[in-house]
């Protein structure tokens, strides 16, 4: 039985509450499947996602005015760790324009902006989701001392898993997954990871996988 005395955040977070926040993500991403995959609720099971989840932010802070600083919400390394992220940000981009060139899948239009502009939101959600509470409680889990590795490993599959059945997608998000992880538990910054979540893989739809995910998600709705 849960003890919602662990709840009580002006003590350190127990392992009872790390556990249900696992947990928790993990049946964001059977929502996934069920909602997005299979009844192709996509635009509405993402806002119901960011929703339910903002109400939980809330809900933390409110309890504890460090959480979003210690889940990664804070801009005073903004800098550092976006010069850790560049050389990767950089390394994918010449690479999804490459694939892209190759397969004759370049299809890039003004479709691109407004998922440029909008898709690091959701991108930053995600990376809270995977990164933030899965790596970030796996790693500080008192009754199972993960090695780093394994920590990024295990989030790195489970993240890929989710984007299952594309191949291509799988594949980076398994890479994403562990080059972020890395950087996550070196020095955690959810918006830096979140913004080239989003244009990465923003550019990655328009050239490697040649979709329109603006045409997809955002012009099915208004038609």
């Amino acid at each position: 039985m849960i003890d919602f005395a662990d709840f009580n955040l002006n003590r350190p977070v127990s392992d009872t509450v790390r556990i249900i926040e696992i947990c928790a993500v993990a049946l964001t991403g059977v929502g996934k499947f069920v909602f997005m995959d299979y009844l192709d609720w996509r635009l509405p099971f993402v806002i119901v996602a960011i929703l339910s989840w903002a109400i939980y932010v809330g809900y933390r802070y409110k309890k504890d005015r460090q959480i979003l600083s210690d889940w990664g919400f804070r801009i005073d390394n903004f800098k550092a760790v976006l010069k850790m992220l560049m050389p990767f940000a950089l390394f994918s981009i010449v690479t999804c324009l490459t694939i892209g060139y190759v397969q004759g899948t370049l299809n890039i239009s003004w479709h691109i902006i407004p998922l440029l502009i909008t898709y690091p939101i959701w991108g930053t959600i995600q990376q809270f989701l995977t990164i933030g509470l899965v790596a970030g409680n796996l790693s500080a889990l008192k009754s199972l001392k993960l090695k780093k590795w394994t920590v990024i490993l295990i989030t790195a599959v489970l993240f890929a898993m989710v984007h299952f059945p594309n191949v291509w997608i799988l594949i980076a998000t398994f890479l994403l997954a562990l080059c972020y992880g890395y950087i996550y538990l070196k020095a955690k910054n959810l918006y830096v990871l979140g913004l080239f979540h989003g244009w990465l893989g923003a550019l990655f739809y328009y050239t490697v996988l040649n979709q329109d995910p603006f045409a997809d998600v955002f012009l099915k709705w208004l038609n």
